[in-house]
């Protein structure tokens, strides 16, 4: 039995002729493409989505909120912050580059754990990316020590 090959056709991974190598590569490809689909999925999975109303709903109370700071609410879904003395801001805690909620606020920006963007806490715009657009902000006022999304 000689080892001859015909130009074009599959090998196996001695090299050999035959079909054993090239469906052995195949599953290893779409093994390797269905893994970047999983990835990829797990990043959109982590989508969440805005509350649905929070008019009249009190976010948080004016002592918990720091002069040149803020504090997230997960259960709400909003970061409320205070970029001066007196002036109350509260914006979504979605993460506009991919739905990640955002979990800290230091330094002046509200940042986001999964890829790393920051946002101003004065107008929740973008300090740094990947995110490219702002977070959304909700109109709100103190009452009773409170602060309260319109």
């Amino acid at each position: 039995m000689t080892n001859e090959v015909t130009p074009g056709a599959p090998r196996d991974d001695a090299g050999s002729a035959g079909t054993g190598g090239l469906a052995r590569r195949t599953v290893l490809c779409g093994a390797g493409a269905a893994g970047a689909a999983l990835l990829a999925a797990g990043c959109a999975t982590n989508q969440n989505k805005e509350p649905k109303d929070l008019s009249g709903k009190q976010v948080a109370k004016t002592s918990d909120i720091p002069v040149g700071g803020g504090k997230t609410f997960a259960d709400s879904k909003v970061v409320v912050t205070q970029p001066q003395q007196g002036a109350f801001k509260v914006f979504t805690a979605i993460c506009t580059h991919q739905g990640c909620v955002v979990d800290r606020v230091s330094n002046g920006v509200i940042k986001c754990p999964c890829h790393g963007s920051e946002f101003k806490i004065a107008d929740g715009s973008v300090a740094k990316g990947p995110a490219s657009k702002p977070l959304k902000e909700y109109p709100a006022q103190v009452k009773n020590g409170g602060i309260v999304i319109n």
